[in-house]
């Protein structure tokens, strides 16, 4: 009996160290491969750049010869190859005007090495799946210790998810500053997708103290890329390294020289100079309404479909409805009225400018400091809004204007129309009474019998308030 209680102890003790010594190389090596593989999404020949690239239009390298250079590629390719190191960028812009394409043009010239690059958006979740993507990391998702306790791996939040994966990003970052000397760069694109409420804020701090401090040790370069001011409003309350990058509408020269190697690209044709000169008159030097016209066959009656989408889209986000609006509608048609009042405004300036055209740099649009606008519009909690619409755009420097020309044109056919200044004058003050009826009060009086009568004095120094007495006669 003792021997076989002794051969069976040493066989559950040599069994339990086996397995605990399995368990803990799995432990080990499943730690080191997450590492490898988020090395190894750094390296370079990713297939999603190509996917991007393709997605994106950016030309491959046989077709180079097609890309428009800006002037802010230079300084995006510094960031990207890692020669300009220590801060972490914010690049902000009109939707259309390029950026995501600067940032993959840079990525295919270092074939995507030492950068990933992902897509925000608004769900948490979703923005956790997309970060691990891009890292390739599993988030523990695929440890088998998962199957052995009682609390599964993914009982947690997708901000403490987040913040595991920049964890193990930093680990590899210090061994890639250690070999290559030069940081990762992360890219988040359409940092704008990420909701304005309490859990954006707490993933926007979360990224942007992450950013800051990688920034001043060279670990990581961060580049939030936006088309909405509110994202530099958060992050401008906190940064100490970040530097803004904006990224406006093409001039006028390369605006037409852009059209000029778009037409010959999908029509191999030639066009005039005075045509190219009408097309950057009426849709500017936006590089997406560049490209949509480039395609079309009739080039000018697609110039005026973009306009006529731009002024659609806003009479009916902001169309107002005169005197005989009911009061049901009041919220919606304060927000109607204030941008109504806006694009007033800013069609008005024009007459004010010196000059709205130049030969050389193309459209002057007119625009208004941020607190001037909101002073216009007597609201200070609509502009943003009209920025999220892409109904006016509020630049890196507060400044206030159309999100685009053909918007501004689309303003300015709408307070050209005759009946348009008194019938936003008209609703300014149905809105006036109606909101001069919220704040008033009527008072009945009533059980008035053989003559009585109310004697109503106001007494001095009070002169928001009254005495009423009842007076019956003998």
């Amino acid at each position: 009996m003792g021997e076989s209680a002794a051969t069976t102890f040493a066989s559950v003790f040599v069994l339990g160290i086996g397995f605990m010594a399995a368990g803990y190389a799995y432990h080990k090596s499943y730690k080191y491969l997450q590492l490898k593989k988020i090395e190894r999404a750094f390296e370079p020949g990713d297939p999603v750049l190509v996917l991007a690239a393709m997605g994106k239009e950016v030309p491959v390298p046989p077709n180079a010869e097609h890309w428009i250079m800006r002037r802010e590629q230079a300084k995006i390719d510094r960031i990207i190859d890692g020669t300009n190191k220590g801060h972490y960028y914010l690049i902000m812009g009109e939707k259309g005007c390029g950026k995501s394409s600067m940032l993959l043009e840079a990525m295919r010239k270092v074939d995507g090495e030492g950068c990933a690059m992902f897509e925000a958006h608004a769900d948490l979740e979703i923005f956790r799946i997309r970060l691990g993507k891009a890292l390739d990391y599993e988030f523990h998702e695929d440890y088998i210790g998962g199957y052995f306790s009682e609390r599964g791996p993914r009982e947690s939040t997708a901000l403490l998810d987040i913040e595991r994966a920049m964890n193990k990003l930093e680990k590899v970052a210090l061994a890639h500053r250690a070999k290559k000397n030069k940081p990762l760069i992360l890219i988040i694109n359409q940092t704008h997708l990420i909701r304005d409420d309490e859990d954006g804020k707490d993933l926007l701090e979360l990224l942007q103290q992450r950013a800051e401090q990688w920034a001043a040790s060279n670990l990581v370069t961060m580049i939030f890329n936006s088309d909405d001011y509110w994202v530099y409003e958060r992050l401008k309350q906190l940064a100490t390294r970040m530097e803004v990058l904006p990224v406006m509408d093409l001039p006028k020269s390369q605006a037409i020289r852009a059209l000029r190697k778009y037409r010959h690209r999908y029509f191999a044709e030639d066009v005039d100079s005075a045509i190219l000169e009408e097309v950057y008159d009426r849709v500017g030097g936006r590089l997406s309404f560049l490209n949509r016209v480039a395609r079309s066959r009739n080039m000018l009656a697609t110039c005026d479909r973009i306009k006529e989408i731009e002024k659609t889209w806003f009479l009916n986000q902001c169309w107002i409805l005169g005197s005989e609006m009911d009061d049901d509608v009041m919220d919606s048609q304060k927000r109607s009225a204030a941008a109504m009042v806006l694009a007033l405004a800013l069609v008005d300036k024009e007459e004010e400018m010196e000059q709205t055209y130049d030969p050389l740099q193309g459209h002057i649009l007119p625009s208004f400091p941020m607190h001037i606008a909101q002073e216009i519009m007597t609201r200070a909690d609509f502009i943003r809004e009209f920025d999220r619409l892409n109904l006016f755009t509020i630049t890196s420097t507060a400044e206030v204007r159309a999100s685009s020309v053909p918007m501004h044109r689309a303003f300015q056919e709408i307070c050209a129309e005759p009946r348009f200044r008194q019938f936003l004058q008209d609703t300014l003050e149905r809105i006036a009474a109606i909101e001069s009826l919220g704040r008033t009060r009527e008072l009945v009086a009533k059980d008035l019998v053989l003559g009585g009568k109310y004697k109503i004095v106001q007494r001095s120094g009070w002169s928001d308030k009254v005495e009423v007495s009842l007076e019956q006669p003998k």
